[in-house]
């Protein structure tokens, strides 16, 4: 079902369609090549001449899902015994010796099996952060590159870095920890020679300290430095538990958001996972700055971290957007499902009325682009990438509703019949095209029984 070059189809008579900037596509949306030439409104004919067509009349339409915030690696450690029940702080100490012990071929077969469920959910972007380099996983951005390249996602993968163990009032493992001149020196050869500065780009990279509180101040200044220089984005973890606020108190005497200031990281080219616990002056600031939140609802229900502000984010100037988190404290990579769980965990803080799912898949979509300073996908727009995700809703799970859009998060959609990126039909019928998933999967499995023995 691959499209070929310089064909236009036409994705004709959606059962909904949400588009997310409220152009009307009712109609359908026409494709050629890599990109959207025309959206086709209510009962309109495109103007563009059709090779082939697609019935989407039993689908509903989204465009690509992006998820801002993840760590493929975990996906070899679901629902790991020794860390259930666990706070975010004893969690960590629990896995990181585990993790420390992650091979080449384990993270290549953990990145796949990430990718594929995540396409499959419907998701055509992702962005992973990678911040564990032991001895043996030194080259771990190039092998997640050969990865993706074959589940066809776009990703963007972010160089992340530890510089402070154990032995220096650190909470991982010595051996997965690195120096801080040798992190900056594989932060510009990953750049130099990976980064897709382009209009639809599949591959494009960012930097990013795990937290400002696991690499040293030094290093917090020169990779933002090192960024600026390459116009790349930066990433860290911040605000995620009232422990790290009192962490950054006890160890920098001030609270996270100020020591990111100073390390100069409040910015609009930095996008920060989880933010929740910042006050109503905190909020102010990162709206004045524009900087990027990403909202990771299934992670901060099972670590019972807390709930975003995202409508007050909002609201104060500050991008919005939605990860998955790691599949160790989700414990899954789909997409779709978090925009459920984004709409329900806001209903406890917000009334009824003033979240909805519309609100939810603005920020898997448009409010997740800019997040990632991403403005050629995250809407079904012309001239926007073709990266589109088409879901029917013939399961019982929906049976008697009647406004498919909001069937699809209120009733629970949990995979993709049809997903496209750039272009490039990816799943079909539900069945990843590009790879063998029994393959992935058999392999994946394999290798997290020996990862945890």
């Amino acid at each position: 079902m691959n499209k070929t070059t310089n064909t236009t189809t036409w994705i004709k008579h959606p059962l909904a369609v949400f588009t997310a900037n409220e152009h009307d596509a009712s109609n359908g949306i026409v494709i050629k090549n890599n990109k959207i030439i025309e959206l086709v409104g209510h009962q309109q004919q495109p103007n563009t001449p059709i090779d082939e067509v697609f019935d989407a009349s039993r689908h509903v339409v989204l465009p690509g899902l992006i998820n801002t915030h993840h760590h493929l690696y975990q996906t070899l450690t679901r629902a790991f015994p020794p860390a259930l029940n666990k706070r975010l702080f004893p969690w960590l100490q629990t896995l990181y010796p585990v993790w420390a012990k992650l091979q080449p071929n384990m993270l290549q077969s953990a990145t796949e099996l990430g990718l594929a469920e995540l396409m499959l959910s419907g998701c055509t972007t992702v962005a992973d952060h990678h911040y564990l380099f032991p001895e043996a996983l030194t080259e771990a951005i190039d092998i997640q590159v050969q990865a993706a390249n074959s589940i066809g996602n776009r990703v963007l993968l972010t160089r992340g870095s530890m510089s402070l163990g154990q032995d220096q009032g650190g909470l991982p493992p010595q051996s997965t920890v690195q120096t801080d001149e040798i992190i900056l020196k594989d932060c510009q050869r990953v750049i130099q020679k990976y980064h897709q500065a382009d209009e639809g780009a599949m591959v494009q990279i960012a930097l990013a300290p795990c937290s400002p509180f696991s690499v040293t101040t030094e290093l917090m200044k020169q990779t933002a430095s090192l960024a600026r220089q390459h116009d790349l984005r930066l990433h860290t973890h911040l605000a995620e538990t009232e422990d790290e606020n009192s962490f950054c108190l006890k160890t920098f005497g001030l609270r996270p958001l100020d020591y990111l200031e100073s390390v100069d990281w409040l910015s609009n080219d930095v996008w920060l996972a989880h933010g929740i616990h910042f006050n109503d002056e905190e909020i102010k600031r990162l709206g004045k700055a524009e900087t990027g939140v990403c909202h990771c609802p299934s992670s901060n229900m099972v670590l019972a971290s807390g709930i975003c502000r995202t409508k007050e984010l909002q609201a104060a100037g500050a991008h919005v957007g939605l990860g998955v988190d790691g599949s160790a404290s989700n414990d899954g990579s789909n997409m779709i499902q978090e925009v459920r769980q984004a709409l329900l965990i806001n209903r406890l803080r917000y009334q009824a009325d003033e979240v909805s799912h519309l609100d939810a898949l603005y920020w898997a979509t448009k409010g997740s682009a800019n997040v990632i300073g991403r403005t050629d996908i995250g809407e079904l727009d012309v001239g926007k990438q073709a990266d589109i995700a088409l879901y029917n809703l013939d399961e019982p799970r929906f049976s008697g509703a009647h406004d498919p859009l909001a069937a699809l998060i209120l009733c629970g959609a949990h995979s993709a019949d049809h997903v496209m990126v750039a272009g490039q039909w990816t799943v079909s019928n539900g069945q990843l095209l590009n790879q063998s998933l029994p393959n992935i999967q058999s392999r994946h499995h394999q290798l997290a029984m020996q990862l945890i023995n």
